[in-house]
């Protein structure tokens, strides 16, 4: 037996760390961070241990915790007070996310990026104001008659984005980041930051959002689920691979300056296929479901959560993530 190669020599405690491929670092990581107009004190989010709705006047102290662990950037989130079949709330000067914004920004160093959609803000839970369509199928004689099926108006959607991203812009957002799918968003919500004077101001793009079921937790913390129907129409379907660089690749020419992949771990394929085809930094999204399944296992005494949490992360940055947006964040930037 030839033993020449042993590739244990380097898997020892001493030089293991030396040969290691991958780091995972605090600024890697982006911490979702749920303020909530509606509330006078932290609400547990039950879904997501260790996470809670904050009311604006607790924003500042609580984007200070997660600074003191190391991490430099928030994703921030609103629940407004009230909702419409628009969501005009969402572009608000007095929005929850926009006051937000200058407390947090006027009081600490977090760099803020902004979620920029609508399914929060509206009475529905879809991602943009409604249009009604006939369903596609032929009609024959004797055959389905033609009923309505609603969906979101995609182009209306854009005029929204528009005026979100720039009141939070206005209010001091570091970078936005559009998640809803809408076609044209990047290119629209670039337009209209270039023309409100905010050339500065970088885009994330959700470029690769998938039509997932790993994002229930999330509906209950955001209180944006749908109240009827699903979001099929305008999210990715997860067989498809190819499409995904074709989202992407639009979005790049629209100017995106960072690319999203969501989810993270059942679409780590994805993240690699963009961080090979594309230069521009990726970011990947370890979504609620993510987080909570991992929890669930754990208080059942089935895996060790501080080792399954890590070996995730790594799992996403192994596969190309320069930026993890994750509800593990804090804990595990304490622990790095």
């Amino acid at each position: 037996m030839d033993l020449t190669h042993r590739p244990r020599r380097l898997r020892q405690d001493r030089v293991r760390d030396l040969v290691s491929e991958t780091s995972l670092e605090p600024a890697d990581l982006i911490a979702p961070v749920f303020v909530d107009a509606t509330t006078d004190e932290r609400t547990p989010i039950e879904s997501m241990p260790g996470h809670d709705r904050v009311p604006i006047e607790g924003i500042v102290a609580r984007v200070e915790e997660v600074l003191e662990t190391g991490v430099e950037a928030v994703m921030l989130f609103g629940i407004p007070e009230s909702k419409d079949s628009e969501g005009t709330r969402a572009w608000a000067e007095d929005g929850v996310v926009q006051e937000a914004l200058r407390r947090i920004t006027s009081e600490t160093d977090a760099y803020v990026i902004t979620d920029v959609c609508l399914c929060e803000y509206t009475d529905h839970g879809h991602c943009g104001p409604l249009e009604e369509e006939l369903r596609s199928e032929e009609v024959v004689e004797g055959g389905p008659a033609c009923e309505p099926t609603t969906t979101v108006d995609n182009d209306a959607t854009l005029d929204a984005l528009e005026q979100i991203a720039v009141s939070h812009a206005r209010a001091g957002a570091d970078m936005v980041a559009p998640s809803g799918m809408m076609d044209g968003m990047v290119g629209a919500i670039r337009s209209a930051l270039d023309e409100a004077g905010f050339e500065h101001v970088p885009i994330m793009s959700y470029a690769a959002k998938y039509e997932s079921a790993f994002y229930g937790p999330f509906r209950d913390a955001a209180d944006g689920a749908p109240s009827f129907g699903n979001r099929r129409h305008y999210q990715m379907d997860p067989a498809n691979s190819r499409e995904a660089m074709r989202e992407v690749r639009l979005d790049a020419e629209q100017g995106a300056d960072v690319m999203m992949v969501k989810p993270a771990l059942a679409y780590l394929d994805i993240i690699a296929n963009v961080r090979r085809e594309f230069d521009h930094p990726v970011a990947a999204y370890n979504v609620s479901g993510e987080y909570a399944m991992l929890h669930a296992a754990a208080e059942k005494g089935w895996l060790d959560l501080d080792a399954a949490a890590t070996e995730s992360l790594l799992s996403i940055k192994r596969a190309g993530a320069d930026l993890i947006l994750t509800y593990f964040a804090e804990d595990i930037a304490e622990r790095l």
